[in-house]
């Protein structure tokens, strides 16, 4: 028994490291549209158990406290250093990095009175996009969203904002930072309009940032669909279908990320609540606007994804054509051929041709006019 080829042993070594390969992306990526919330089976409710990203960091605490007057900005070392500011007249903004160390977390609710509900949403990082009005302080979810380090997929991470009559918490898991730059730039300005207002404006500008965020994702994401498109178009190819199905589920999951963002800006815009006011729901009817913008350009990709593939399978199918229409007509043309080469080449004794001297030329001749005559009536027809 022969010894195998080694290139065939190296073949099937790469071909199953990439189907390996590609079956651990499918799964991360199924993971950040579905989280196991299996650990909570059977615990009652506000149980604190976080259930997204276990990280071994240490969580992170920045206040930034103002009025229009001043602010201050610092980096707490340890929780109990945020209670200071919690009967401060200015307004106080609270930011959390980290929702590992569910201490920290208990620590908050106990200082402020959160309801142990609103605990538990803000560990359980697959919440829908919402507002919760719990009369003394709102509870809102929001998703950040970012391009992730492959350029291609988007990173997501939860973002909760708890608001007062004069503090703002915010809790992040704390993925790969935040979008929020901008608005700590507008409080580090002194002439800025946040530093006259109250924590209602801070929520706005919080959500204004993280709307506008998405803008830039779906930048990047139409212009990936452009290429894939138009390569589409020019040479289809297996790896293409491969590139329109990872947008197609990007854009799925983005539209979960973004399509309740719409209803938790209208109702933040028509809550009768004081801590929400007036001049400030103006605001937040232009973010409204914004996110009816975002929402209607994920529903427009993702029709254009979804023709996409139609237009993969026309191609591919309009390729088999030529190709099969090509092959059709060699074979129509070497029909005659073979038929005069299976006349002259039967060996009967009396063939009054194969005494003529100039036979054998005369039949190269014969053969190469029918072929021209073939292609000629071919082209004429438009089928070549």
């Amino acid at each position: 028994m022969s010894a195998p080829d080694k290139s065939i042993i190296i073949d099937n070594n790469k071909y199953c490291l990439t189907a390996l390969l590609t079956r651990w992306y499918n799964i991360y990526r199924m993971k950040r549209l579905t989280i196991k919330r299996s650990k909570k089976s059977g615990l009652p409710p506000g149980s604190l158990i976080h259930i997204g990203q276990t990280k071994s960091d240490a969580v992170k605490i920045t206040v930034i406290d103002y009025d229009e007057h001043g602010y201050q900005e610092k980096e707490m070392t340890s929780v109990d250093e945020c209670f200071i500011f919690r009967q401060s007249p200015t307004v106080t903004w609270i930011n959390i990095d980290g929702l590992h160390q569910v201490e920290i977390l208990r620590k908050f609710g106990e200082c402020y009175g959160f309801h142990p509900l609103v605990l538990e949403d803000v560990l359980n990082t697959d919440q829908r996009p919402k507002v919760d009005d719990y009369t003394d302080y709102l509870y809102i979810v929001l998703k950040m969203l970012y391009p992730g380090k492959d350029g291609l997929s988007i990173v997501t991470e939860q973002v909760s904002l708890i608001a007062g009559e004069n503090f703002v918490i915010s809790f992040q898991e704390g993925i790969e930072g935040d979008v929020l730059g901008q608005a700590r730039e507008r409080i580090r300005n002194e002439k800025s309009r946040i530093r006259k207002m109250g924590p209602d404006y801070l929520v706005y500008s919080l959500i204004d940032a993280i709307v506008d965020s998405y803008f830039s994702i779906l930048e990047k994401l139409g212009e990936t669909i452009e290429v894939t498109e138009e390569r589409l178009v020019t040479d289809p190819e297996a790896q293409t279908l491969k590139s329109i199905h990872d947008l197609k589920r990007e854009l799925i999951f983005l539209r979960k990320a973004v399509w309740p963002l719409r209803e938790v800006i209208s109702k933040l815009e028509r809550i009768e609540s004081p801590l929400i006011k007036a001049p400030t729901k103006v605001y937040l009817r232009d973010v409204y606007d914004h996110s009816i913008q975002v929402i209607d350009t994920v529903e427009t990709f993702r029709e254009m994804v979804s023709g996409m593939i139609d237009i993969y399978l026309s191609s591919v199918s309009n390729r088999m054509n030529s190709v099969m229409k090509v092959l059709t007509i060699i074979a129509t043309i070497f029909m005659p051929l073979t038929f005069l080469a299976g006349v002259y080449g039967m060996n009967f004794k009396h063939m009054p041709e194969l005494e003529w001297p100039w036979a054998y030329p005369a039949l190269w001749i014969v053969m190469i006019v029918i072929s021209f005559a073939m292609l000629f009536f071919f082209r004429r027809k438009r089928w070549l």
